[in-house]
């Protein structure tokens, strides 16, 4: 259900709808990441809802409260428990300067300290406690952890351009990368149990 000229790959997912909020349909939205982002947005897609209105947020630890055109019970914010809720891209708040949204980094080239390319970004996940970015690379598609000392974002201007895996990097960290320590060792025989 996406409005014409927007398509998935032009979202950002907000996280998910917790229950409702008071009786007049209000809905507690789990954020992920900074809940102000969604403080001034006109309007979100909810998963298998499409685009609605937002009538008005109120903040609410740990998230907000969202108050959506067409949702006006408590029955009817109960029936969107569990929704993934997205916004467009172009209606996010730009961030403040050495902050950037995950969409900014899906499709950029994740290289070594050399600059020898490694693979791409396909996405970046929150895992709760850290960010993982989903990395596309020769041998299929691996979790690397959006971390310092092991990531580092590379800049142009304001935008991510790069992201840099440094010396740090535990080794292996993409299937199919050979551990050296690990390659001219002695293997363990098999065991049967």
């Amino acid at each position: 259900m996406s409005s014409p000229g927007q398509n998935e790959a032009d979202r950002t997912r907000l996280g998910h709808l917790l229950g409702p909020h008071g009786v007049q349909g209000g809905v507690k939205l789990f954020v992920l990441g900074d809940p102000a982002q969604i403080l001034t947005l006109g309007r979100v897609y909810v998963e298998s809802r499409g685009w609605l209105r937002v009538r008005r947020t109120e903040p609410l630890a740990p998230g907000v409260a969202l108050h959506l055109a067409g949702v006006t019970t408590r029955e009817a914010a109960e029936t969107l428990r569990g929704l993934n809720v997205y916004a467009a891209d172009s209606d996010l708040p730009a961030p403040e300067e050495g902050v950037y949204y995950y969409h900014e980094l899906r499709g950029l080239k994740v290289l070594d300290e050399s600059g020898a390319e490694l693979g791409e970004v396909m996405d970046v996940e929150d895992a709760g406690h850290q960010d993982l970015l989903i990395v596309r690379h020769g041998a299929g598609e691996s979790f690397v952890p959006l971390q310092a000392p092991y990531v580092q974002v590379q800049l142009d201007g304001r935008r991510p351009a790069a992201l840099i895996l440094t010396a740090d990097t535990p080794a292996g960290l993409l299937e199919g990368e050979e551990d050296p320590d690990e390659a001219d060792g002695p293997q363990a025989p098999d065991q049967e149990g």
